[in-house]
């Protein structure tokens, strides 16, 4: 048993630290707001993301980042994706020299258009292995303690076995990979077609429609994690396919919602002003289609979806621009 820090008390940091707590390690949690780090310490739960899940005694909560980082060497990253370049820059002076740093974040920098793995690179350097922690995993379930298989990659093979060995529980099952771009791509991407799926659903398109939407959003996904130099057969495992249906389907899934509400009628600021957690396809998309630019892969799917978040297009529209596409062979590139 180690002493492990986990930066962001949303539901994932949150229930990352309940997971790790109940492992038997010794947990400092670090939240930026001190309205929620007085409240989570007296309640012994997170009321505003995992009301229900009562924080193990090994959890201690701060709002002191040197005081979370003081004497650990695994450090947990899960703050949203445009917060993850501050806080890293602001932990670093506390990280050890020999930390092993587990990026749970799924998202994109949106000025960079880099990764979340790229971005605690560059502020903590190069010396720190980082591993990325992904897959289908709902933090509420995880907390609740439902079987759960995700996906630890880094190109550090030590530092990717340390993260299966410390995080394996009874009911969390973690597999290895070296496919760090592959990975991360695809968990950023996907929460990008789960907008389009929550269209599908809030449209009541049926089953067909969404059937023909996650498959065609993965091989979306696919051309550019390849272009960016993931490999084909990650995108078929956890934290491709596994990832894209659970966020595709889920009545848990954020991003899902985002797109049934604006299929709804609802503008985007009304829909992101009643929701306490972040929606990461909605800063993800832009980067998305930027980074397709990048490497000349044509993103049909979050083309239309950028479309309708910027409010140029109307979620029915943007299906039947999909649909009157130009017909072409399944495996074309851009199809």
């Amino acid at each position: 048993m180690r002493a492990v820090t986990v930066l962001g008390a949303g539901s994932w940091g949150t229930a990352l630290s309940v997971h790790l707590g109940r492992l038997g390690h010794d947990v400092r949690l670090w939240a930026r707001d001190r309205s929620l780090v007085e409240d989570m310490r007296v309640r012994r739960a997170n009321a505003t993301y995992l009301p229900d899940v009562v924080l193990p005694h090994s959890v201690t909560v701060t709002a002191a980042i040197g005081e979370a980082l003081r004497g650990t060497d695994l450090i947990v990253s899960a703050t949203p994706s445009h917060g993850c370049r501050a806080v890293m820059r602001a932990a670093a002076p506390h990280v050890a020299p020999r930390a092993t740093i587990v990026s749970a974040t799924k998202g994109l920098e949106t000025d960079t258009l880099l990764r979340m793995s790229e971005v605690i690179a560059q502020e903590l350097g190069p010396g720190r292995p980082v591993v990325v922690l992904s897959g289908p995993s709902f933090a509420v379930e995880v907390a609740r303690q439902l079987p759960t298989a995700v996906l630890a990659a880094s190109h550090d093979e030590e530092a990717t076995d340390l993260v299966q060995a410390e995080f394996r529980g009874p009911q969390l099952r973690l597999y290895g990979s070296g496919d760090v771009a592959g990975v991360e791509i695809s968990g950023a991407l996907k929460n990008v077609i789960a907008i389009a799926a929550g269209v599908v659903e809030g449209l009541g398109l049926g089953h067909n429609a969404l059937a023909a939407l996650i498959t065609r959003g993965l091989a979306e996904v696919t051309r550019l994690a390849c272009a960016a130099g993931g490999k084909r057969e990650t995108l078929a495992g956890l934290s491709g396919l596994g990832d894209l249906v659970l966020t595709c389907t889920g009545s848990l899934s954020r991003n899902r919602y985002v797109g049934v509400e604006l299929a709804r009628g609802r503008s985007l600021a009304d829909v992101l002003a009643g929701m306490k957690m972040v929606a990461e396809g909605v800063r993800t998309t832009g980067a998305a289609l930027a980074l397709g630019a990048k490497y000349g892969v044509e993103l049909p799917i979050a083309t239309q979806m950028a479309e309708v978040l910027a409010g140029r297009s109307d979620p029915r529209s943007a299906v039947g621009a999909l649909m009157h596409r130009r017909q072409r062979a399944e495996a074309e590139a851009g199809s």
